[in-house]
């Protein structure tokens, strides 16, 4: 079994021992070279923080979008389910009624009527013009007025028009408001209106309360009232037939109905102050008029088409009844 031995000696003899044996070298550590610094806190903010290198884009694709109804259209889905509704009735009802206004009346008669209407409006188109300061249209107005009154025999013949080189200019309250800055408000698709808004709803009512309110009798009867609205509505009905027929064709006819309606309707008042349209609206009005000519090209469905002879007439079999 080991055992543990334990050597006394003399300080001086260990002392001597160790002396005499042999030291390992010490090893060598590579000392790199100092690089003084020089850095101060006052310098590094006044510099700031270090420049970013400008990054490749990543290819990320960001959309941007609005939630909810548009600003200009703030009650959209009362208006579209008003504009499916009234869509529904004209289809049934207003279409044919108005088909039936055109071809069973005669023409003379039907432009008849409808100069008529219009010439009721020229006060409202004179005034309006007056307002915007445009004194030479408001007096040509007048003049109008006056011609196809008298020889035009109360405005069933426009003479105005085809002798006097006088064209009739639709104006209203709703383009002199405009005219001042006032703007649209929201927009509203009511089912006898059909597409409007709160400035041009009320012009409208200023446009047709002119004459009862200036003139009384017989204006101011409600014969009046219904034989202006089912004439003027049948006229306006029939002079947008295209226009109506390419809307129901898009594939969202409410939003291209508001947006041409709100476009055009800026159209109208950038024409008095002589200004230019936007692009936006440029865009929307030119592709209206894309759509009515392509349904204005396109065949009649209902129509057969042509057959065209073949090449080869011999080649034909020919088939005798027995």
């Amino acid at each position: 079994m080991p055992g543990l031995g334990l050597i006394a000696t003399s300080p001086s003899l260990l002392g001597a021992a160790l002396a005499a044996a042999p030291l390992p070298p010490p090893a060598q550590v590579p000392v790199a070279d100092v690089v003084p610094l020089a850095w101060s806190l006052a310098a590094a903010q006044e510099a700031g923080p270090p420049a970013q290198e400008d990054e490749p884009p990543v290819g990320e694709i960001v959309v941007e979008g609005e939630i909810g109804p548009p600003k200009s259209d703030p009650m959209e889905r009362v208006n579209e389910e008003s504009y499916r509704l009234t869509q529904a009735v004209d289809q049934a009802l207003v279409e044919p009624v108005a088909y039936a206004y055109r071809d069973g009346l005669p023409g003379p008669v039907r432009d008849g009527l409808g100069n008529v209407v219009r010439n009721l409006g020229e006060p409202s188109n004179a005034l309006n013009f007056l307002l915007q300061g445009k004194v030479g249209k408001a007096f040509e107005t007048l003049g109008r007025m006056a011609i196809n009154t008298t020889i035009g025999v109360g405005g069933l013949f426009d003479v105005a028009g085809k002798k006097a080189d006088l064209p009739y200019r639709r104006n209203g309250f709703a383009n002199t408001m405009g005219y001042y800055g006032v703007g649209p408000g929201p927009y509203l698709y009511l089912p006898v209106t059909g597409a409007t808004s709160v400035r041009d709803l009320a012009g409208s009512t200023l446009d047709q309360l002119l004459l009862p309110l200036a003139v009384g009798k017989p204006f101011n009867r409600p014969a009046y009232a219904a034989t202006y609205f089912v004439v003027n509505g049948l006229d306006q009905r029939l002079e947008f037939d295209e226009e109506i027929e390419s809307i129901r064709n898009a594939d969202d006819p409410y939003r291209l109905r508001r947006e041409t309606y709100l476009a055009r309707r800026r159209q109208d008042i950038a024409e008095l102050k002589g200004e230019p349209i936007s692009e936006r609206d440029r865009m929307w009005l030119e592709e209206l008029e894309a759509m009515k000519a392509q349904s204005a090209a396109a065949p009649d469905e209902g129509a057969a088409a042509p057959v065209e002879p073949p090449a080869d007439r011999e080649s034909l079999p020919i088939t005798r009844p027995r």
